[in-house]
C-alpha cells in the first residue's frame, strides 16, 4: 500500500556576510558577497560558503524552483521519478540532460538507491531525504543536504502560496541567484492574484483525497497541507477546514456526511481514469454530490502538495477543471 508523505515543516534562512571583505575584490571573489549562507533546515543548521556546484537531486519537488532560477545544470545527477506531465518542454528537456541514476521504488513507493551511488558522484549538495541517505549519514562524508521543507518532519502550522515564495528566496540566496528568485516570486504572486479573482468555487464545497488504487485506505488532506489554501483561492469552501493535520485517515460514512460538491483525487503515477474509479465505487459513493454530477478531477500530487511553483499549476488547472 502506498502512502502519500505526512511530514511538513518550515524553511528558515539567515545570511551571514564575512567581515573584512577587500573593496577591491573582483570575479569570482566578488560572487561571494553574501555568503556565507545558513539555512536552517528540517532543525538542521546548513551552511554554503559558496553556491552548490554538483547537486544530486533525489526527488522531483525542487525541479521548478532550480528552473526558475536557471541552475538546473548545476544538478549533476537525478533518481527517483519526474513525470513528464509537471513540466513544460523547456524544463523536460533540462532534465532529459541530467544523468538519471535509478528510479526503483518499493511497494511503500521510497526510492531505493545505495548510498556509494550518490558519494560517488561527488555531490557538494544533495536534494531530498531517502530511508539511507540521512543527514547524519551524508554531513559524515561532508556533504550538504537540502529537504524541500513541507517534506521536514516538525510541521507547518498554515501554508500557504507564501510558503512557494520564500522557498524560492532561500534558493536564490542558496545559488547566488537572488534577483532571478525577485522576478520570479514576482510572476508567481501575480498568477496567484490573477487565478484567485476567478472564484470558480463560489457556492460550492470540495475535499482533496489521496485514494488507494485497488481498495484500501482512502486518505484526507486537512488545513495543514497545501491542499486547503489551493481550495480557498479558487473559491471553494474546504469540506475539512475543521481539521490540523496535514493528512489523516477519512471513513467513506464521513465522506458521505460532509458530502463535498467537488473532489480532487491526488496520485503520484497511473492511469487517472483508475484513480477516480478508486472513489467511485466506494460502497455508498453514488449518494456523492460529487459523484453523481461527475465533479471529480484526479491531478498528480505535486501539482498540490509540497508547496511550489507547481501547487500555482495546479490551482490553475482546478480553475480550469470547475469553472462553471
Amino acid at each position: 500500500m502506498i502512502r502519500p508523505m505526512i511530514a511538513t515543516a518550515a524553511l528558515v534562512l539567515t545570511t551571514t556576510t564575512a567581515c573584512g571583505a577587500d573593496a577591491t575584490t573582483t570575479g569570482t571573489d566578488a560572487a561571494r558577497d553574501g555568503f556565507p549562507v545558513t539555512l536552517e533546515n528540517c532543525g538542521a543548521q546548513v551552511t554554503f560558503d559558496a553556491p552548490p556546484e554538483r547537486v544530486v537531486m533525489l526527488k522531483s519537488s525542487a525541479v521548478p524552483y532550480l528552473h526558475a532560477l536557471g541552475v538546473m545544470d548545476q544538478v549533476v545527477a537525478r533518481a527517483g521519478d519526474y513525470p513528464a506531465d509537471y513540466y513544460d518542454a523547456a524544463t523536460r528537456a533540462e532534465l532529459d540532460d541530467i544523468p538519471l541514476l535509478t528510479d526503483e521504488m518499493d511497494t511503500s513507493g521510497h526510492l531505493q538507491i545505495s548510498k556509494e551511488v550518490v558519494i560517488a558522484e561527488q555531490p557538494d549538495l544533495v536534494i531530498g531525504e531517502v530511508d539511507n541517505l540521512s543527514r547524519d549519514t551524508l554531513d559524515a562524508v561532508d556533504i550538504d543536504l537540502l529537504e524541500e521543507p513541507a517534506m521536514c518532519p516538525e510541521g507547518v502550522d498554515d501554508p500557504g502560496f507564501e510558503d512557494v515564495y520564500s522557498q524560492l528566496e532561500a534558493y536564490g540566496r542558496v545559488f547566488d541567484r537572488t534577483d532571478e528568485a525577485a522576478q520570479a516570486v514576482t510572476d508567481l504572486r501575480r498568477r496567484v492574484t490573477d487565478l484567485e479573482t476567478k472564484k470558480v468555487g463560489k457556492g460550492r464545497t470540495a475535499a482533496v483525497l489521496y485514494p488507494t488504487v485497488g481498495g484500501g485506505v482512502t486518505y484526507a488532506y486537512g488545513t495543514r497541507s497545501m491542499a486547503h489554501p489551493q481550495l480557498e483561492a479558487a473559491g471553494f469552501e474546504d469540506v475539512f477546514a475543521d481539521v490540523d493535520e496535514r493528512v489523516f485517515e477519512v471513513s467513506t460514512e464521513d465522506l458521505l456526511e460532509r458530502n463535498p460538491d467537488v473532489l480532487i483525487l491526488l496520485h503520484n503515477a497511473g492511469d487517472p481514469a483508475m484513480v477516480e474509479k478508486s472513489i467511485t465505487q466506494l460502497a455508498g459513493a453514488e449518494d456523492l454530490t460529487a459523484v453523481r454530477n461527475g465533479d471529480v478531477m484526479a491531478q498528480l500530487f505535486n501539482f498540490t502538495e509540497p508547496p511550489s511553483a507547481l501547487s500555482v499549476d495546479g490551482l490553475e488547472r482546478i480553475i480550469d477543471r470547475f469553472a462553471q
